[in-house]
C-alpha cells in the first residue's frame, strides 16, 4: 500500500491510499468514515485493479487549512482534482453513502465523461423527506428532524452520529447500541478523530441536496447495492433509484444493513467484476 497526498485546487492537501495495479477503481467512503472502511475489499480487488481510496476532506484525521467548512460541491470537485492529479481520463467509481452523494454531485457539476462504470451503495438521492418524497432517511426525516440532528451533533457529535445509525430502521442496530457492544465502542473511538465543525458543514450540505433529477442522465453501466435491513432506506428507495438510471442493475443484500458490500464482500466483488466486464451501450 502507498500513502500519497495531492493538493486540491483550493490549496488543501488531501490524502489518498493506493493499492494494486490494473484498471483504476475509485472508492469513496461514507460520512464520518475514512479510507479504512474499504479494508475487507482491498485484497480481492487489488489483484486486478489500481485502487484509489481517498480520505474525503474533513475525514481521516487530517486537519483542514484552506476551506474550514466544506460542502458536497467541494467534495465533488476534489474527485475531479484527484483524477486530474493522477492523469486518469476514465475510472470505475464506487460510492458508499456520502460517497454516492459525492458522485451524484460530481456528475451534476462536471458530467459523466470521467466514469466508465458506477456503483452506488445504499443511498437515497434526497435525504430529507417532505410532501413530495418519502424515500429519504427513515422515510421520516423532515426539516424539523434534520434541524434537531444538527443541534445534537453540535452538542455531542460522537453520540449523535451513533444514534443516527442506531435508531433507524434496523432493530438489531438499536439493540446492540443500547447494550454498548464492542463494535459500537470501536466506532465511538474512531469518531474522536473527526473534527465536528467541517463534518457538520458537510452533513448540512448533504441533507440540503436533491439528486433525483440527476439520475436519468447517468449513461454508463451502473450497479446499485442495497441492504434489505438498511438502517436508513427502504426497498422502495432503492427501486426508485434503479427505475431512474437507464443502465442500472439493482442488487438487494438480504439481511444486510447500510453496508451491504461489507456484509457480503465476496458477492459484492463478484457483482462489481461482472459490472466492469459489461460493455457500455
Amino acid at each position: 500500500m502507498q500513502h500519497d497526498t495531492f493538493y486540491a485546487d483550493d490549496g488543501e492537501q488531501l490524502h489518498v491510499h493506493l493499492n494494486g495495479d490494473g484498471t483504476p477503481l475509485l472508492l469513496l467512503h461514507g460520512w464520518t468514515a475514512s479510507h479504512t472502511a474499504w479494508a475487507p475489499l482491498i485484497e480481492p480487488l487489488s489483484q486486478q485493479h489500481r485502487l484509489l481510496r481517498p480520505d474525503a476532506r474533513g475525514h481521516g484525521g487530517h486537519p483542514l487549512m484552506a476551506t474550514p467548512t466544506p460542502d458536497v460541491k467541494r467534495l465533488a470537485r476534489d474527485v475531479v482534482n484527484l483524477l486530474d492529479h493522477y492523469e486518469l481520463e476514465r475510472v470505475v467509481a464506487v460510492g458508499h453513502s456520502m460517497g454516492a452523494l459525492t458522485l451524484w454531485q460530481c456528475l451534476r457539476d462536471f458530467g459523466g465523461d470521467r466514469f466508465s462504470h458506477l456503483v452506488f451503495i445504499d443511498q437515497s438521492p434526497k435525504l430529507m423527506t417532505d410532501a413530495t418524497w418519502q424515500g429519504g432517511i427513515y422515510g421520516d426525516f423532515d426539516q424539523a428532524r434534520a434541524q434537531r440532528l444538527v443541534e445534537d451533533l453540535q452538542a455531542d457529535f460522537t453520540e449523535a452520529v451513533l444514534r443516527l445509525v442506531a435508531f433507524g430502521l434496523n432493530d438489531k442496530a438499536q439493540a446492540s447500541y443500547l447494550r454498548n457492544s464492542s463494535g459500537w465502542r470501536m466506532v465511538r473511538e474512531s469518531l474522536k478523530d473527526i473534527d465536528p465543525a467541517p463534518a457538520i458543514a458537510i452533513w448540512q450540505s448533504l441533507v440540503a441536496a436533491d439528486y433525483r433529477n440527476a439520475l436519468p442522465s447517468i449513461n454508463v453501466p451502473t450497479l446499485l447495492a442495497y441492504g434489505t435491513a438498511s438502517n436508513f432506506y427502504t426497498e422502495a428507495t432503492a427501486r426508485f433509484v434503479a427505475d431512474n438510471i437507464p443502465q442500472a442493475r439493482l442488487s438487494f443484500y438480504e439481511g444486510a444493513d447500510h453496508g451491504p458490500h461489507l456484509a457480503q464482500p465476496e458477492r459484492f466483488v463478484s457483482e462489481l467484476t461482472a459490472l466492469i466486464d459489461r460493455p457500455q451501450v
